[in-house]
């Protein structure tokens, strides 16, 4: 495997880890040096990601399950313990992202898209701090968005409310972890071209959002991949409370025309 070995001796858990962002972001920690548990809902595309990072010389274990429930947070932690002996780097990714515009959007839409997003960021979080804080070190490294925290976007204002909550509570958390060594963190991506988004939005649209992006194309996996990585190495130690955005500039112009 390719890599410098920045995570070498490193155990981390990747919600959300079997496709799309956090696919990329389990597969760079896979190539600098971390083992693995990898957390989702489908088992075919969890397995595939365990896999692959063995075939490249990697170890990876999955956890299937709901991450909108306590257990599974449970259930994964117990995992990376039984399987590797400790817990050092949680990177809370999985999210879902319905469209549905605030006269049709239902109530159990609105709580879906908050207990996935949101309430599941709490639940990952404190299911990782015992043994974070028995060896005084861990590294929790959050999947927000642009959207919320910094923009807005038609049919998707219970996801803005996620990801900005999510904002708001690593702010606190941060603070009450900071003296046990564990920084939490947080990657705003913008774009990023992936699966969901593709099958979500479809061409016509992705074509119109990168003329958007002052860099004219959209993300990768990997460009989020990297930011966690720092997020998640010493080199971010005295880092904490903070997100970066990660967005080829898009949210930078005053108005559309500036782009071009």
């Amino acid at each position: 495997m390719a890599g410098l070995g920045r995570l070498v001796g490193r155990v981390a858990v990747v919600t959300g880890g079997s496709r799309g962002i956090g696919r990329g972001i389990a597969d760079l920690f896979a190539q600098e040096g971390a083992r693995l548990v990898i957390v989702g809902r489908d088992a075919a595309s969890g397995n595939d990601a365990v896999a692959a990072i063995g075939k490249s010389g990697g170890r990876a274990v999955f956890v299937e399950g709901d991450i909108a429930l306590a257990e599974t947070s449970r259930r994964m932690v117990a995992t990376a313990l039984a399987a590797f002996g400790r817990l050092d780097i949680l990177c809370h990714n999985a999210g879902i992202f319905p469209e549905a515009r605030l006269d049709a959007m239902t109530e159990a839409e609105w709580d879906r898209v908050i207990a996935v997003n949101l309430k599941s960021t709490f639940l990952a979080t404190k299911a990782c701090l015992a043994p974070m804080r028995a060896q005084r070190y861990g590294r929790i490294v959050l999947t927000s968005s642009i959207t919320g925290p910094v923009v807005g976007n038609p049919g998707l204002a219970h996801y803005a409310a996620s990801k900005a909550g999510m904002e708001g509570f690593l702010r606190t958390a941060a603070i009450e972890c900071a003296a046990d060594n564990i920084t939490i963190n947080a990657v705003e991506p913008g774009n990023i071209l992936t699966e969901g988004l593709v099958s979500t939005l479809g061409e016509k649209h992705i074509t119109a959002m990168k003329a958007a992006v002052p860099m004219g194309r959209l993300g990768e996996p990997i460009d989020i991949a990297w930011a966690a990585l720092f997020l998640a190495g010493d080199e971010a130690r005295y880092i904490t409370g903070q997100c970066i955005i990660v967005d080829g500039g898009q949210t930078l112009p005053e108005t559309g025309s500036a782009v071009n």
